[in-house]
């Protein structure tokens, strides 16, 4: 019996996997730095209306949840390598930062998120006093 393979098929099983499909979408990308006192986070959200996406804040884990609608199933499909469903992501910050004070926005198919630093984890000048007279340290 002669058997048919195909190369490319543990190659396209392994980005399935990684990358995820039309039934099961792949976590949404995402970049974080630092940008002086806020901490910003931008997801790329090409083609999700701003209203399916919801931002939820406990304590101090970010999640975000976004729907790509499918297509309607009549079609008949000639390609279909953008993923729809629901995204889900979440980030667990660190106690530095002020999550009552979240700023998100949303232009272009990208989120972006600015979390300021709490202001107790910022640098911060303390006196020190003697007997003689008051001197001023820095914190570290």
């Amino acid at each position: 019996m002669l058997m048919r393979t195909d190369p490319f098929r543990e190659l396209d099983r392994i980005a399935q996997q990684v990358l995820g499909t039309a039934n099961r979408p792949a976590a949404m990308p995402m970049d974080a730095w630092r940008d002086g006192d806020t901490f910003e986070v931008e997801f790329d959200l090409p083609g999700v209306s701003p209203d399916s996406i919801n931002l939820d804040v406990e304590r101090n884990v970010v999640t975000v949840r976004a729907e790509r609608p499918a297509l309607d199933g009549k079609l008949e499909m000639l390609a279909s390598e953008r993923p729809r469903g629901v995204f889900s992501r979440q980030l667990v910050l660190g106690e530095n930062l002020d999550t009552e004070q979240i700023q998100a926005s949303y232009d272009s198919g990208v989120l972006t998120l600015r979390i300021p630093v709490a202001e107790r984890a910022k640098p911060r000048k303390i006196s020190i006093t003697t007997n003689e007279k008051e001197y001023e340290a820095i914190n570290a």
